[in-house]
């Protein structure tokens, strides 16, 4: 739904519907996705169903294998390396970019989340610091590499790691953002994230795992 409460056109409903389903590896890395069978399941037309796929084929969660239609991807050793560098590349600056802000607009922000009765979830609250970081290119990317790792950890989950667990205090993070300590900002963000890679590299380089290299 549309937030005034409007249909989302087909294609989008097939879109976020099966996107969700391949990050939270319901639909799990290798699997192979039938056009009709995904049309029944979701109650839609083949034809947003194969238009959702082209746009997760372009975002690098599925691909078109002849003869086997469309096939879920696979996580490898590579991509976890891969995805989780950039996040240390990106968040731990951005973290600093935002503490730095003293825009109106950002302060307003800062405070809306901060006040909040509840902090956010660990997803929206890495997303809303790179938001505040003021750079949309550099928020952008870190919303497709927090989507991508989010599978991983899903997956790594599914192999039976204990992941680390979420900080107490989410709002430790949000208040150096907050009061402009920019480094220890970016250290915090960055320990998070490297506590997560490490996790996911340990359980699905493990004997028992079955992720291609």
């Amino acid at each position: 739904m549309t937030e005034d409460g409007g249909a989302l056109p087909l294609t989008l409903q097939a879109l976020h519907q099966l996107r969700q389903e391949i990050l939270s590896c319901d639909l799990l890395p290798g699997a192979t996705l039938s056009e009709t069978a995904a049309s029944q399941r979701l109650g839609l037309g083949k034809a947003p169903i194969r238009a959702a796929l082209a746009r997760l084929a372009e975002e690098g969660l599925v691909g078109s294998v002849a003869r086997r239609g469309w096939v879920v991807s696979l996580i490898t050793i590579r991509d976890i390396h891969e995805v989780f560098d950039l996040r240390l590349l990106l968040e731990p600056e951005g973290a600093r970019r935002a503490a730095a802000r003293t825009d109106p607009s950002a302060r307003r922000q800062l405070e809306a989340l901060l006040s909040a009765e509840a902090p956010p979830d660990s997803r929206a609250l890495h997303q809303a610091i790179a938001v505040l970081s003021g750079n949309t290119r550099l928020a952008q990317g870190v919303s497709r590499l927090l989507d991508e790792s989010s599978r991983m950890l899903a997956f790594a989950a599914r192999h039976g790691t204990d992941l680390p667990e979420e900080p107490a205090d989410r709002a430790a993070l949000l208040q150096a953002v907050a009061e402009g300590r920019g480094v220890e900002a970016a250290r915090l963000i960055y320990d998070r994230v490297w506590s997560l890679r490490s996790a996911v590299l340990a359980a699905l380089t493990a004997p028992e795992a079955a992720t291609p290299v």
